[in-house]
């Protein structure tokens, strides 16, 4: 059955979406939920119980044969030659310039290596990485064939516990494997985009809606609901989580982007390498700050940041939070305007004032007690 509808195309779940009342828009590509029914409702059900979320939009590509971790080291910042299988990194595809092709997420398999890239990027990422690969292991773009559901919330773990394998419920943050949920075979992580305690599941594209129904039945007396693309928008937010396309690109680099961590210093050879040492050793040219405004004060891309009067930067997400009630916002800055006050966004005729947030909006609730970092 073909996922093309047009212009756009849809996931497995389209019909369960327009069942729900969500309002469907474009995005990537894709018909996708904004909101099933507002999105401070859906907000507040992740922050407090549990939401369920179509994200099978999101790219799919494989790497299989005997150099498929060499070439996973080589093509991203990730580092998984090293690692046990079931290991999950955030990375990087970084291009010879230092910059951001995308930022994705690289899963070390048994027997595969999986790559999650952003849904706007999937064919770039897969040219990217085809043209760079030269043959030295099977690329295969699995994006078509993969439905991916997200259930997140402080109740995720007890809803998850009814519809799957009980050795699921063992996998560590940022950790993987394989199992079965809902008697569906299922890649299983625990990832995440929203800063609450969770899991992302991989399974055949004709299964999403088996899957997304076992959970919300499951969930019905945690009070969980389908979550659209609005709310996951400010749940990043409140996290301080970058969206390729705002707040990160190709002429970005991790450091000035405050995901610095996710480049090797001392490894072998990789792309970008010499690039992304220079940006090290240089110093950013600019930083990524997070600001906090007032409750009518609410920020958009493109608005002006100043710092006593003066033009130091530009807005790249912003919007309201709702489990503050208060605007928030990312912005880069000027490495000389890296001050603790001062700041203000101009929002349309007048200049709001904006206090410097260090760290996260929102507290996290994405580990268990006694989990490290990933």
């Amino acid at each position: 059955m073909s996922h093309e509808t047009g212009e756009t195309s849809r996931t497995a779940l389209y019909e369960r979406h327009v069942r729900a009342g969500a309002k469907m828009v474009p995005f990537a590509g894709w018909q996708m939920p904004i909101q099933y029914t507002s999105i401070l409702e859906e907000h507040a059900a992740v922050r407090e119980r549990a939401g369920l979320f179509d994200v099978s939009h999101m790219g799919e590509i494989v790497l299989t044969g005997p150099r498929r971790e060499e070439e996973a080291d080589r093509l991203t910042t990730a580092r998984i030659s090293d690692r046990e299988p079931g290991e999950v990194q955030y990375a990087v595809l970084p291009n010879d310039r230092g910059g951001i092709v995308d930022d994705i997420l690289v899963y070390k398999l048994e027997d595969e290596v999986m790559i999650v890239v952003n849904a706007a990027n999937r064919e770039k990422d897969l040219r990217w990485i085809l043209e760079r690969c030269g043959g030295r292991a099977a690329v295969t773009d699995r994006s078509l064939e993969i439905s991916q559901v997200a259930v997140q919330g402080k109740r995720a773990r007890a809803i998850f516990a009814r519809v799957a394998e009980p050795d699921l419920l063992r996998l560590s943050y940022y950790r993987a494997t394989r199992g079965k949920v809902a008697g569906v075979p299922a890649i299983v992580s625990r990832t995440g985009y929203t800063g609450e305690f969770g899991y992302e599941l991989y399974v055949p594209w004709a299964e999403g809606p088996r899957v997304w129904d076992a959970l919300l039945e499951a969930g019905r007396s945690e009070g969980i609901a389908p979550v659209g693309l609005g709310a996951r928008d400010s749940l990043r937010l409140e996290m301080r989580y970058c969206l390729y396309g705002n707040d990160i690109d190709e002429t970005t680099d991790p450091y000035e982007a405050g995901i610095g961590w996710v480049v090797r210093k001392k490894e072998t050879d990789y792309v970008g390498k010499e690039a992304l040492a220079a940006a090290r050793k240089g110093g950013a040219r600019r930083k990524l700050a997070a600001f906090r405004l007032g409750p009518r004060d609410i920020p958009r891309p493109g608005y002006e940041i100043l710092h006593k009067g003066r033009k130091v930067g530009v807005v790249t997400s912003g919007g309201f939070s709702p489990t503050l009630r208060a605007g928030i916002a990312l912005g880069y800055l000027e490495a000389a305007a890296d001050e603790e006050n001062g700041f203000a966004v101009r929002i349309r005729d007048r200049e709001a004032e904006a206090r410097r947030q260090k760290g996260a909006f929102v507290a996290s609730s994405v580990k268990e007690e006694g989990e490290e970092e990933a």
